[in-house]
């Protein structure tokens, strides 16, 4: 059997997505996954060998595209503030990009799309994210106060992933728009958090 071409294996990624955000990753099914994609499910197996790996997959392509926003939206911003608080806006301008991808990150925790199934360069992939964010997080530190310890790293993450999280969860989740009132909240409660520096380690 010939591999998948490249448009039919983003089509069987975007179709996981759009059930993933339905069902839950519990509630795909191989056979749900192949009858709304429209392919046999030899085809889901020969092109990614497990549904576990074209979860993640799946999971993995949402939180790339969401880094590469947040990188770009904080790099186009002169202030360092102002850096800020758009990184922290990024889930608000995914979901108008991207709103089935920005409801799967809200909604689905990479733990549950990471399994003993998953192929070990995956896992790496994973990991890689992770870092990526810290990178960016370190970079937001350094332009703000010229520092890149854990301490000041802890405030940007309050800023650019707990806030935003707190704030968008139940619009995302119900997969209705953020408000520009939602918006404007989180850019006034990121700059005053932002008015006192991070402590320093004794």
């Amino acid at each position: 059997m010939p591999r998948p071409r490249v448009h039919d294996l983003e089509r069987l990624l975007d179709a996981a997505e759009h059930l993933v955000v339905e069902t839950g990753a519990h509630g795909v099914t191989v056979r749900s996954l192949a009858a709304a994609a429209g392919v046999s499910n030899g085809t889901i197996y020969h092109a990614f060998g497990s549904l576990g790996t074209l979860l993640a997959h799946v999971w993995l392509r949402a939180a790339g595209e969401f880094l590469d926003l947040q990188t770009t939206l904080a790099d186009e911003v002169e202030d360092p503030v102002a850096a800020v608080v758009a990184a922290a806006d990024t889930p608000a301008a995914f979901a108008d990009l991207r709103p089935e991808a920005a409801r799967l990150l809200i909604t689905v925790k990479k733990e549950q799309v990471l399994g003993p199934q998953v192929p070990a360069d995956l896992a790496a992939d994973f990991l890689a994210l992770d870092k990526r964010l810290i990178t960016l997080l370190i970079a937001l530190a350094d332009r703000l106060w010229g520092r890149r310890d854990a301490q000041a790293v802890e405030v940007l993450t309050t800023c650019v992933v707990d806030l935003p999280t707190a704030l968008f969860r139940r619009t995302l989740t119900a997969g209705e728009p953020i408000s520009a009132a939602s918006r404007a909240r989180l850019a006034a409660a990121v700059r005053a958090i932002l008015l006192l520096p991070p402590p320093r380690k004794d």
